[in-house]
């Protein structure tokens, strides 16, 4: 990881544009050991997950997972990579505030089946407030524009908080209603990752993902670190949960 050499450089960019990637952050011993433990937690962990953790294509048979949530509750090993080394590290000195360790998922935009992600800012899932959170995006393969990779609206962090609403897709249950304005399309940028690029972002970047056409993979991981001066609002937070549960079981999503 060459964090240490640009540390100056990507604090900058982030600031200015509300993401950075940082290129090799993960050399590939390191990224083999998190696949090795991405696939005993598939083969052993996921069999047994509450229904809002695991999202699959075949949530009869849990079969071809779109999504992961809440993976540090399940496993020490992504617990330990949330809180301690390299990932923690990164965002603690991207932060300009003290900062909790909050979730560790993982996202696999399906080959030839994977849904757009819709526009959408995190913070808007998050319920905090002050909206002060980041999420560290880590590439567990090739990501570019024909698998499904995010592109990003630079600056759109520092301009608030756009309404959304409910969309149909799993796991990404809101997005912005007016997404698409000249400035949208001027600012947005595609993030392309070659296997342990990461990216980071803060919660009020504004950011979408298309389809996967390809037969390709196009996993990821992230991770989510809260403000420690930010409040969830909870009783929010789990009536919506909630609300995603009936109708998500009610449609035979999960």
């Amino acid at each position: 990881m060459k964090w240490p050499q640009q540390k100056d450089d990507i604090r900058a960019s982030f600031q200015r544009d509300g993401f950075v990637i940082v290129r090799n952050f993960l050399d590939e011993g390191a990224l083999n050991t998190v696949r090795t433990n991405l696939q005993r937690y598939v083969d052993e962990t996921v069999p047994n997950l509450p229904d809002m953790d695991v999202f699959c294509e075949d949530p009869e048979e849990r079969r071809q997972i779109r999504m992961l949530s809440r993976m540090e509750k399940h496993n020490a090993f992504f617990a330990q990579m949330l809180k301690e080394g390299a990932v923690a590290e990164l965002a603690r000195d991207l932060s300009s505030t003290k900062l909790k360790p909050h979730d560790a998922a993982f996202f696999n935009k399906l080959p030839k089946i994977g849904d757009q992600t819709p526009p959408h800012q995190d913070g808007f899932y998050f319920l905090l407030e002050p909206c002060e959170a980041l999420t560290i995006w880590l590439a567990l393969d090739t990501v570019d524009r024909e698998n499904g990779c995010i592109y990003y609206v630079r600056g759109s962090h520092q301009r608030g908080m756009r309404p959304h609403s409910r969309t149909r897709v799993l796991g990404f249950s809101q997005g912005i209603i007016d997404y698409g304005t000249a400035e949208d399309v001027e600012a947005e940028e595609a993030a392309c990752l070659a296997p342990g690029d990461v990216i980071v972002h803060h919660a009020l970047t504004i950011h979408r993902a298309d389809p996967n056409r390809s037969s390709r993979l196009r996993r990821a991981l992230g991770f989510v670190y809260f403000s420690a001066d930010s409040v969830v609002n909870e009783a929010a937070s789990e009536q919506y949960q909630q609300q995603l549960n009936d109708e998500w079981h009610a449609e035979g999503k999960i």
